[in-house]
Formats: structure tokens, sequence, C-alpha cells
């Protein structure tokens, strides 16, 4: 397993919102390894993004932590009681950053399951199953991501980005042969960002079934 480094999020936004998908998001908790993969992103692209919480160079304590280094995790409430978790892109002072979507749950299927269901995996329906982390917020509930790890980095401590190598990640190809086809399309929930809400900066792959919405009309990467 390889996590990335601080050199993989410090490039172009839109780059590193394509390039973590297929990628594994893994948090160690009380010494387990809860994980998933990553099939759904989107791209916020600074100050002159409207979409975005630094349009105009805004600059307040919660949103500092987009300003850090590249692999910065930047965690932010909305409707006063979920969480979204973010990887910062770009160098230092350059406030852009990826939003985690959605995940496909790969290691920990009960800790996830209990955290979202109250109840261990095979005692799911497939709807529960698909519904566990296929949005932002279920994400952060199914792999117990708090704010205490707003402001800290993917490249150290308890959670972390990684791509998988070796046998594990040729058994993964291998299945997911033929769902590796990328979909860009408009955010999600920017409706107010005038000309913005229109970016196609929201990147998925196609088949996954984990996607929080799928396109009626799908543009290809």
């Amino acid at each position: 397993m390889n996590i990335l480094t601080k050199e993989f999020y410090e490039r172009d936004t839109l780059t590193v919102a394509k390039e973590l998908l297929g990628k594994i998001l893994i948090h160690e908790v009380d010494g387990k390894i809860i994980a998933g993969k990553i099939v759904e992103t989107e791209g916020y692209v600074g100050a002159l993004d409207k979409a975005a919480h630094v349009y105009g160079n805004k600059r307040t304590a919660r949103v500092m932590p987009m300003y850090g280094p590249g692999g910065t995790v930047y965690i932010f409430n909305i409707y006063g009681m979920y969480l979204c978790l973010n990887a910062i892109t770009k160098e230092e002072g350059e406030p852009q950053g990826v939003l985690i979507r959605a995940l496909e749950p790969l290691i920990g299927l009960d800790f996830i399951a209990n955290q979202r269901c109250k109840k261990n995996y095979s005692e799911l329906t497939k709807k529960e199953k698909l519904n566990l982390t296929s949005g932002p917020s279920k994400l952060c509930i199914a792999l117990d991501i708090t704010k205490e790890l707003n402001n800290t980095t993917f490249t150290s401590g308890e959670m972390y980005i990684a791509e998988l190598d070796g046998e594990v990640k040729k058994l993964l190809e291998a299945q997911e042969e033929e769902c590796k086809e990328i979909i860009k399309s408009k955010r999600i929930g920017v409706d107010y960002a005038e000309e913005a809400k229109d970016f196609l900066y929201r990147y998925y792959f196609k088949d996954n079934p984990y996607v929080s919405k799928k396109d009626k009309i799908e543009i290809k990467v």
C-alpha cells in the first residue's frame, strides 16, 4: 500500500479530483483499519469559484485550512449537524480542494454498518448496503470521521489516502475492469453559485452503484 504524498495533492485541482477516483480512503480507529474506495469527487478551484467557501479570497476561521499545503484535511459542517471531507490541493496559500463525495466500502464492513445502521453488514438489505457511503456526510459517519481531524493532513496520522499495490491491487482491478469509465458533470447543491453551478467539476465512476447521483446525460472524461 502506497500512501499518497504531498506532491500528489500539490497539482491542478481537477487533475487531483479525477485521479483520486479508485484510491483508498483509510481511517484507523482504535487500531482497526476502516476503508473505502473513492468513487465520486468534486473539485473547488479557489477564490474565483463562486461555489467555493473561499470565493473572493474569503478568510474566516472556518475556511483557513483551505489555505494550507496540499494534503491538508478540510472538514466542514452542513445543516448544523453533518460533515463533509475535503482534500486540499495546490501549494500553501492557494485555497483549492476536492470534496470526497462517495465511497465503496471495502474494509471494516461491520464497523461501517453499525455506524450507519446499528447492525452488522450481513443483516443489511441491499438498499441499506448501497446507502452506507453514497454521499459526503454518509461516508463521514460510516468511517467515524469527526471535526477533530480538521486541519490535519492526509500524509500522516490516523487518516490517509492510499493506492493499493501488489496482489490486492491486481485482484480489485480484475473485478472492476468494466467499472472504470469516468464521467464528469455539474457539482451537486451549488445552485446559488451563478455561472459556477454549471462547471463540470464533479467526477465519478459511471457504473459504480455507490455514486450519490447519476446524471441522465453522461459526459465521458
